[in-house]
């Protein structure tokens, strides 16, 4: 586990910034949810993004791929000579023995953080895989009666640049994985949830564990000095549980680690009701534990063993993919419907006076506030920005156009523009207006509780609920709830297949709505 080694590491700051005292009374100044200044300054220490280990380990494996390939091409043009007839087999067994290697590596842990940041054993293993790939390509070539094929010099070449290659670039990121460690680049930030004997026995045991990337961010506990201090081995304590959710809201942070004990049946249940809302992975610690689950029900640091309570939606590769599938059909829509979007704004224009668009704050992403694009469908003067009288069937403050574009959705199609700029997905649940109430009058977080679940991935511009039929007028809790239980569904269930079935619905369900005004 990293220790505080700079001016940029928390509790060397913090510690030195405020005396004890000041720690001593920093959980019960502030605000019900709002963080005290204490808490705020390591929040804005942690606001930077890192690389996460199962990120860099799929990049790594990608470049590696494509390294052999390269070689193996080039190698096969410089040495065999751009023989067409021949071209196939080269390519194949080039792919076959990249994508070999890569598995194999796997296998052994090589692209495990631990083992890249060891030049001596990651080298040996490079070796061991290599070797051993090109000696099971060699006796395929044997068994097949290829010999005449392919060339005994291109097949050496590509051996030992393979091997000189990867190694060079194993040991210069070697050297780069210890820098990001120093520097927070790379790391997984926690926060300790509940003080005491419990977190500093677990902390200790973190900080044995020669390959651990667990950074603690600090520590927040609802009880008293007496029971919880103020610093526990060198963290701070910077606050409650309700400051520690919007400490998560302003932090870049990876996982919440909750040290009560499992005796405290009734402690954690609330606890986890009030951090369930965070888009974060949620792990129990089960060291001081003399309870005794399956070993499946475990995950481990180094040897420290955590239960895995609730896992982080949408991270790392997935959320590389659903990103990827938001930019590349967001720009293709905006170019394909780009007429339709002219012509929408010129009638928007003519039809009644006032801008073209209308900007919205709503809540997205972790519950932050974002500025939503949407055609002007309301008279410019009788216009709502904080949503707090929502359209009623036959309101007034709609326009002509209005009606139509809301009908059909068209008046949300600037909407693209949020996905280009990160701030929306195209399919998630629909993100409410941030004083968003029902036609009672009842703000929507007093409807469902938990409300804020359904903020743990991107909101998107149509969602699971709207084409269910869930989409326009809350006039009832009841339709709140249900659009609540489908964005919990698709969080829960998310897939990118998830993904284009909703995408392919949406105008479908457009047809059939009755309850867009």
């Amino acid at each position: 586990m990293r220790k505080p080694s700079s001016d940029q590491d928390l509790p060397t700051n913090l510690v030195a910034a405020f005396p004890a005292a000041g720690v001593k009374d920093s959980s019960s100044s502030a605000a019900p949810g709002a963080l005290n200044e204490l808490a705020a300054v390591a929040a804005r220490q942690f606001q930077t993004s890192f690389l996460t280990a199962r990120l860099l380990g799929g990049i790594w494996r990608g470049s590696e791929f494509a390294i052999l390939v390269t070689l193996g091409l080039g190698l096969y043009a410089g040495i065999v000579g751009m023989h067409y007839s021949l071209a196939l087999h080269y390519g194949l067994l080039t792919l076959l023995g990249a994508s070999a290697l890569v598995l194999v590596l796997g296998f052994l842990d090589g692209y495990q953080v631990a083992m890249l940041r060891s030049t001596g054993r990651q080298l040996m293993r490079l070796a061991t895989a290599w070797g051993g790939v090109l000696a099971l390509m060699t006796l395929c070539i044997f068994f097949l009666k290829q010999q005449d094929t392919f060339s005994r010099i291109w097949l050496g070449s590509w051996f030992v640049s393979g091997f000189v290659a990867l190694a060079a670039a194993r040991i210069v990121l070697a050297f780069r994985i210890r820098r990001w460690a120093r520097n927070g680049v790379m790391e997984r930030r926690a926060v300790i949830v509940g003080g005491g004997t419990n977190a500093e026995t677990l902390i200790r045991s973190l900080e044995s564990q020669p390959e651990s990337d667990i950074r603690i961010c600090g520590i927040f506990d609802d009880r008293n000095d007496r029971r919880s201090p103020p610093i526990v081995a060198g963290y701070p304590k910077l606050g409650t549980i309700k400051e520690l959710v919007e400490f998560a809201r302003v932090a870049k942070i990876d996982m919440l680690i909750v040290t009560l004990p499992l005796s405290a049946e009734r402690r954690l249940l609330e606890l986890l009701k009030d951090l369930w809302v965070l888009p974060l992975d949620i792990r129990l610690s089960a060291h001081s534990s003399h309870m005794r689950f399956r070993p499946r029900s475990y995950s481990f640091i180094g040897s420290v063993p955590f239960l895995d309570v609730l896992d982080k939606p949408l991270a790392d590769w997935d959320w590389v993919a659903k990103r990827v599938l938001d930019v590349t059909i967001a720009s293709l829509a905006l170019i394909i419907l780009s007429p339709v979007m002219l012509a929408t704004a010129l009638a928007v224009k003519l039809d009644s006076p006032g801008p073209v668009f209308f900007r919205q704050k709503r809540h997205g992403f972790n519950n932050q506030i974002i500025d939503v694009f949407k055609f002007r469908s309301l008279h410019h003067a009788m216009s709502d920005p904080l949503a707090r009288s929502i359209v009623t069937k036959g309101d007034r403050r709609v326009t002509r156009v209005g009606r139509f574009i809301r009908k059909t959705s068209i008046d949300e199609l600037p909407q693209l523009f949020n996905v280009l700029r990160g701030e929306l997905s195209l399919v998630g649940p629909r993100p409410h207006a941030v004083h968003a109430m029902s036609s009672g009058n009842e703000a929507f977080v007093e409807i469902v509780e938990g409300y804020f679940g359904r903020h743990k991935v991107k909101p998107g511009i149509t969602g699971y609920a709207q084409i269910k039929g869930w989409r326009g007028e809350i006039d009832e809790p009841v339709k709140l709830k249900q659009r609540f239980d489908h964005d919990l569904f698709y969080i829960e269930n998310w897939s990118i297949l998830f993904d284009l079935y909703i995408l392919a619905m949406t105008p479908i369900s457009l047809l059939r709505s009755q309850n867009a005004y």
